[in-house]
């Protein structure tokens, strides 16, 4: 019997505006959007993808005394700095993208190294503070 193949896992970011960080992700990181709405008029979800990589964002509200209250991002980094990333975006060449990257003059959370954990990589913070690390196993 075969087993059964998973083809990739997405993120899902609750972000303060929709809009927002979809042009991040596409004017900084290169990603493409792959949906914004559900309205041109209505934009709270949107869904952006790069080569395998894909990440969704929904800005959520709740209403509090009669009003909606927009659901503030909570990125590993606020509740834990030691645990900085939301995100592991496998790249064969983290080098060629810091490189990228630093062209879009994308500020880097964490410079391109090798770090404790065997891997070869860097991170970036996204506008809503979620951590990105984009890297490798180190040969």
């Amino acid at each position: 019997m075969t087993r059964p193949t998973i083809s990739g896992i997405s993120p899902f970011f609750i972000v303060a505006d929709v809009p927002a960080a979809l042009s991040f992700y596409r004017d900084k990181l290169g990603f493409e959007i792959t949906f914004r709405g559900p309205t041109p008029e209505d934009e709270f979800f949107g869904i952006v993808r790069r080569d395998g990589a894909m990440i969704m964002l929904k800005s959520l509200g709740v209403i509090s005394d009669g009003k909606e209250v927009i659901v503030d991002p909570v990125p590993n980094y606020s509740r834990k700095p030691a645990c900085s990333w939301d995100a592991y975006l496998e790249v064969a060449d983290p080098d060629a993208l810091a490189v990228e990257f630093a062209s879009r003059v994308v500020p880097f959370a964490v410079p391109l190294a090798d770090n404790d954990d065997g891997l070869r990589g860097f991170v970036i913070r996204d506008i809503d503070g979620y951590g990105l690390f984009f890297g490798r196993l180190r040969a």
